[in-house]
């Protein structure tokens, strides 16, 4: 019986990645910091000058 529970719980350990892979396919968030006085240009791919008015 503990091998029972051994295969289901290392069967469900290896699934969980691939779901979490799957669901988040084809995105590519990625946490951006830039110096103070730039922002993140989403466009550029880049910090850039904050322009304010």
């Amino acid at each position: 019986m503990t091998s029972v529970k051994t295969l289901v719980v290392a069967a469900a350990l290896s699934v969980v990645p691939a779901i979490s892979m799957a669901l988040c396919g084809g995105k590519s968030h990625q946490a951006m910091s830039c110096a103070e006085g730039m922002v993140w240009d989403a466009q550029q791919q880049a910090c850039v000058q904050q322009v304010t008015s």
